[in-house]
């Protein structure tokens, strides 16, 4: 999917001719341990680096051998003399499609790398500026406690630091190549070669592998990429959930001209956050996929190939979408402090329960009598819609441990908010956000 929320960058990094370009990148590195290993001669390995490829040519000669890899080779050969004889010398097909992916990997990463990090910065400024935004807290979708806007996005931020983590340690195991000839074994292709050229390439060599470098590495990448989407996904739920028109308490960007519906004029859906929470689901299909691609059969087969042609450019590019979009939502969002005060007093005091059951319990009451009592005035303000404050004030449970202005002070939002700060301090964000409670 590419449109102006997608890096241009991302598409060059999995187009055709980036991957060929990495093959030849392959080839010449490993030409050039051959001739410091004195197998290829100067003069051979300079017309060797000069080598190009025909994409062209390659599809021609593919449509005969029906194997890209020799069709790539015969295409680079064709641009050389007698001097392709040293052109994959000692090489099997994935001694290159496995190296050449690595960098094409590590290439992707950077882009992801700093898509996360500019949502991290978002996040940052976000949870700032509505650190002390007072907002009801919800469970199972029922108001709980008191939170506060900055604080939920504070707890996104903790998780899109460790999702950075994540993609800098899987992106680490995927850069390894392997050049160690059909079954891993250096039989035709000395260690060496596979030191050097990695070194060239700017990659650890697989401390051992066999035709290839083990799926696990790409199945770790890959469900990497998912979490980071099923997190992406988690924050556009959240916006989706408090968007619904009896919440409201925030919605992302409508852009003047858009339309909601072609039936309903009034409307105004979330439908990117809709569109973030679709394609996390895609990106978790193909870290399914690259979990099934661990266990090959014996040395090698090929089932992961075709798959990997999917899976690692769709989730890739779809990831970098995702991110950048939701930048985008979360920088634009529109958020509504009144409401949410207006929500947070919807259940006329429910909310402070806890509190005044705390308060009888510390003054002497047995939990059961405390929990029974606040419980059966609470059940009466969900069935009548009455003032929890008063009801309590009534009650002569209540009555018997608290005085009126004991009870009084019990129903102040201050109190959950007390320690709010602390999680702010932990993640290193000190400034205090406009107040609005």
């Amino acid at each position: 999917m590419i449109d102006k929320y997608s890096h241009p960058e991302m598409a060059r990094v999995w187009s055709i001719e980036n991957k060929l370009d990495k093959w030849l990148a392959v080839e010449i590195a490993v030409c050039e341990a051959w001739a410091e290993l004195g197998v290829i001669p100067p003069e051979a390995l300079d017309k060797i680096k000069k080598a190009r490829y025909d994409v062209r040519r390659i599809a021609e000669i593919e449509a005969q051998t029906h194997h890209d890899v020799t069709a790539f080779i015969a295409s680079v050969s064709e641009s050389l003399g007698e001097e392709s004889r040293y052109v994959h010398l000692g090489l099997t097909s994935s001694d290159i499609v496995d190296t050449g992916l690595a960098l094409q990997v590590k290439e992707a990463s950077t882009i992801l790398n700093a898509d996360l990090r500019q949502l991290i910065a978002v996040l940052r400024g976000l949870a700032l500026r509505y650190r002390d935004t007072i907002m009801v807290g919800r469970t199972h979708g029922v108001h709980a406690e008191p939170t506060t806007f900055g604080f939920k996005i504070a707890v996104w931020l903790d998780e899109m630091q460790r999702n950075l983590e994540r993609l800098q340690s899987a992106s680490r195991q995927m850069a390894v190549g392997k050049i160690s000839g059909a079954v891993g074994t250096h039989a035709t292709v000395p260690p060496y070669v596979e030191d050097r050229a990695c070194a060239i390439l700017e990659l650890q060599p697989a401390p051992v592998s066999t035709q290839i470098i083990q799926r696990d590495r790409h199945a770790n990448f890959l469900v990497t990429l998912a979490v980071i989407a099923a997190s992406l996904e988690k924050i556009a739920m959240e916006v989706r959930g408090l968007q619904r028109t009896e919440i409201r308490e925030v919605e992302e960007p409508f852009a003047a001209g858009q339309t909601g519906s072609s039936a309903m004029p009034h409307k105004r859906n979330p439908i990117l956050a809709e569109r973030i929470t679709g394609l996390a689901k895609v990106i978790r299909g193909h870290a399914l996929t690259g979990l099934e691609n661990v266990a090959l059969w014996h040395e090698r087969d090929i089932s992961h190939s075709s798959t990997e042609r999917i899976t690692f450019p769709e989730s890739c590019g779809l990831l970098d979408y995702l991110l950048r979009l939701t930048v985008h939502v979360l920088s634009n969002l529109r958020v509504y402090p009144e409401r949410m005060r207006q929500n947070l007093e919807l259940t006329k005091g429910l909310i402070f329960s806890q509190r005044v059951l705390l308060a009888l319990v510390n003054k002497g009451a047995s939990r059961k009598e405390a929990y029974e009592a606040v419980q059966r005035n609470a059940m009466e303000v969900w069935e009548k819609d009455l003032e929890f404050k008063e009801l309590l004030g009534k009650d002569p449970v209540v009555n018997r441990y608290l005085t009126l202005e004991e009870l009084r002070e019990l129903f102040d939002y201050g109190y959950f908010l007390h320690d709010i700060g602390v999680g702010f301090e932990r993640l290193g964000l000190k400034e205090t956000g406009p107040q609005h409670d």
